[in-house]
């Protein structure tokens, strides 16, 4: 258990993996910075919280495209009077049509929220961190990270290397920082890109997801990848040709 003071702040808190790991990091006993976009629903999930764990919980409304919401929350993460130990970069979504079916402006708005917010969080986060020599940084990946599947697999593939990198980079400075790699898991991601949620075992419980993620965090890993079955479905990426991945794109998108 850590510190009663130690902070977390997670975008994309209010729903899914980002509200999951609210759960189980108040339960830890963190105190947590929530932002998302509805202020309402943040209000909401933080009283929860606070009743359910006796946690200080702290809202950010903020929609991470807009430079000046997102400045907001990078002021907060380097905030050295009231550090954040954990920052969980959950925030996210996909796109249902292919590339050319989506217009050049709805490409840019994922790219923000995957990439841009991403790169500007940590960049605020590590600066804080490295300079008191301790901290973590959970990035939430995919396992379509090594798949051709278009600029979401590609947004994802810069968040692996960018984790990867900064784990060996920081990791000496006291810095710990990991991409999570979840697959199809059951969460409202797919129901906002308006396709079928599956049922099947290729569909992860958000609560295992979160809880394995955690304990790999807290064994200093630089991935995590939970579930035998997406375990496997990494290993077969790296010997099957591009040619052949590439037929698994409309996988999650009917």
């Amino acid at each position: 258990m850590p510190p009663s003071n130690t902070t977390a702040l997670i975008t994309g808190a209010t729903a899914g993996i980002g509200h999951e790991y609210a759960v189980q990091l108040a339960a830890r006993g963190h105190d947590l910075v929530l932002v998302a976009r509805d202020g309402a629903r943040l209000d909401q999930v933080a009283e929860e919280l606070r009743r359910a764990h006796q946690v200080e919980v702290e809202v950010l409304v903020a929609d991470l495209v807009d430079r000046a919401a997102l400045a907001r929350v990078e002021a907060r993460l380097a905030d050295q009077d009231r550090p954040v130990d954990l920052l969980v970069n959950n925030a996210g979504f996909g796109l249902k049509k292919r590339f050319l079916d989506n217009t050049a402006d709805e490409e840019t708005e994922m790219l923000e929220v995957l990439v841009t917010a991403v790169l500007r969080l940590s960049h605020a986060a590590l600066g804080a961190m490295a300079a008191r020599g301790h901290g973590g940084i959970i990035n939430v990946s995919s396992v379509a990270a090594f798949l051709p599947r278009g600029s979401y697999s590609a947004a994802k593939a810069w968040v692996n290397s960018f984790s990867e990198w900064a784990h060996m980079e920081y990791g000496p400075r006291g810095v710990k920082v990991m991409a999570l790699c979840p697959g199809f898991t059951k969460t409202e991601f797919h129901q906002r890109m308006e396709v079928k949620r599956g049922d099947g075992f290729m569909w992860l419980d958000v609560e295992f997801l979160v809880r394995t993620s955690l304990e790999d965090f807290d064994k200093g890993r630089a991935y995590s990848i939970p579930g035998a079955q997406y375990k496997a479905v990494r290993a077969l990426t790296a010997v099957i040709p591009n040619r052949v991945l590439r037929l698994t794109q409309s996988m999650g998108r009917r």
